[in-house]
């Protein structure tokens, strides 16, 4: 580790797979496709979202409201992995370093909340058809939506500056991609169990307990579905909960792996393969997946693209 007569350094030197210099190149590559194909494809869930009027409801609010995120999130740490991986200097700035910190640790938070959300909108839809318009007015919504971002943010900024203030003893190498709580905590000198322990406790509620939610509100909805006696009812209803359940085990999979153990037991390239996975990979998959898996976006998709490059 090399070390400098400061309690913070003015920079860190980011590592990623210094030890594995043949990933870089592909690595590179795959960034600088994925990106755009994950920016275009959320702004396009947006946009359609908001110019189709049949998709004015609250599953594409909240879907909107994904892919406004998963833009953030994915942004938060792709531009600066491409420049450390196309060229020779592997730096970011003590202040670079921090904001990437919060931003990341932000969007992950709010994402873990905004999906058990939005599984709660598929319970109300299915078990409750005759109170959903009622349950889930557009009021309703708002405040849900917001609750869930100002909880995210509470969560990330109190956790992010916890673990700003450990002391780093002059340590300016973090093996890693980018700057996550987990990799500051594992690089942090002196007594650090305590930042361990809190991490894990906070993450049981930010993201132990949205699962549960998620799947006791999955259990309730094949319960009902199973009741469905018409055989296209019961395989619209799969349909329209199908995408939300592949992408909650796409995000949360690694999560679980990366958040609900000590960093101090993550081996050594486990952090930088899920970073990437829940950083990048999910945002990229996500517009896709509800894409292709949902008839009413692909028709509103189309629809959009008709109108804008049809034959004048």
């Amino acid at each position: 580790m090399a070390l400098i007569n400061k309690s913070h350094p003015e920079e860190f030197i980011l590592l990623g797979f210094a030890h594995r210099p043949w990933l870089e190149l592909p690595l590179f590559i795959i960034l600088l496709i994925t990106y755009p194909m994950a920016m275009i494809g959320n702004i396009a869930i947006i946009l359609v979202s908001k110019l189709d009027t049949h998709l004015h409801s609250p599953m594409y609010f909240f879907l909107t409201n994904l892919s406004f995120l998963d833009m953030c999130y994915t942004t938060s740490i792709v531009p600066q992995m491409l420049f450390n991986l196309g060229t020779s200097k592997k730096t970011i700035s003590y202040l670079g370093c921090i904001v990437q910190l919060y931003f990341f640790s932000i969007m992950g938070s709010t994402e873990c909340l905004l999906l058990a959300l939005m599984s709660f909108d598929r319970y109300v839809a299915i078990c409750r058809p005759l109170h959903y318009i009622f349950i889930m007015n557009q009021r309703v919504c708002i405040l849900l939506v917001s609750i869930v971002w100002l909880t995210g943010m509470i969560y990330a900024i109190s956790e992010a500056s916890v673990t700003v203030k450990l002391p780093l003893c002059g340590i300016n190498k973090l093996d890693h991609l980018l700057c996550e709580i987990p990799v500051l905590i594992k690089a942090a000198c002196g007594e650090k169990e305590a930042n361990e322990l809190t991490l894990s406790v906070v993450c049981i509620f930010i993201v132990a307990v949205p699962l549960c939610l998620i799947l006791a509100s999955y259990a309730s909805i094949g319960h009902a579905i199973f009741k469905i006696k018409s055989s296209e009812g019961r395989k619209k209803a799969f349909g329209t909960c199908s995408s939300h359940l592949i992408v909650v085990f796409l995000f949360y999979g690694p999560v679980i792996s990366m958040y609900l153990q000590p960093p101090s037991s993550t081996s050594r390239d486990q952090p930088k393969f899920m970073a990437l996975f829940y950083g990048v990979v999910t945002p990229t998959l996500n517009p896709f997946i509800y894409t292709l898996r949902n008839k009413d976006v692909k028709g509103a998709l189309g629809k959009v693209m008709w109108s804008i490059f049809r034959p004048k």
